[in-house]
């Protein structure tokens, strides 16, 4: 009998599929084929969808940087300790560590009071480095951040991150977009090898 698989509906916590990307079986599958990310997938086994966004994110030339740190902190081999405990929402889905642009433009509003269209501002600020836009954009954020209880040298500090992480930083739907691509793909490998070959 005929079956048909509709990709939308896919479950997006299938035990068969996660079993694929925690062993690194992912030859054919979209995004985790090299070498390099299977040896990743085995430091940082994915658990949960977010984790199959993040590699997809920091599985490039500049985020590989910050793979140590959040390989430490998904094993617990380091512990995730947040500058100010509103930034513990923003970046406990990566285990503490800022892959997103959009965590950057978060941290902004939450911490500074940036509207959304300032921290998209600061986001591309960051992106370009030019040094007296970052210079207006550090003291516009401080300033912010003082208003909103944050002292003025955690401000700075936390700044420092965001410019050093902001130039790393991969658009997360961008990240989802193929990562959906990618679990969908080794479902299938998972669930209907013959169909998948």
């Amino acid at each position: 009998p005929e079956s048909s698989v509709d990709l939308a509906e896919l479950p997006l916590d299938d035990a068969a599929t996660f079993d694929i990307f925690r062993k690194g079986n992912t030859t054919a599958v979209f995004q985790f084929e090299s070498r390099g990310m299977r040896d990743l997938m085995k430091q940082a086994p994915p658990t949960r969808f977010e984790d199959i966004v993040a590699l997809v994110a920091l599985y490039r030339p500049g985020p590989m940087e910050l793979i140590p740190d959040y390989v430490a902190r998904k094993s617990g081999r380091e512990r995730v300790e947040y500058l100010d405990p509103r930034l513990a929402p923003i970046l406990e889905p990566t285990y503490g560590v800022m892959v997103y642009q959009e965590q950057v433009m978060q941290i902004a509003q939450v911490l500074s009071g940036y509207s959304l269209g300032e921290a998209d501002l600061l986001r591309r600020a960051m992106g370009k480095k030019i040094r007296k836009e970052m210079q207006d954009q550090r003291k516009h954020f401080v300033a912010g951040c003082t208003e909103h209880g944050v002292e003025r040298h955690q401000a700075d500090a936390i700044f420092d991150l965001l410019e050093r992480f902001a130039e790393y930083g991969f658009n997360k739907s961008h990240a989802a977009a193929y990562a959906l691509v990618a679990y969908q793909t080794a479902y299938m490998k998972a669930n209907f090898p013959v169909e998948f070959l």
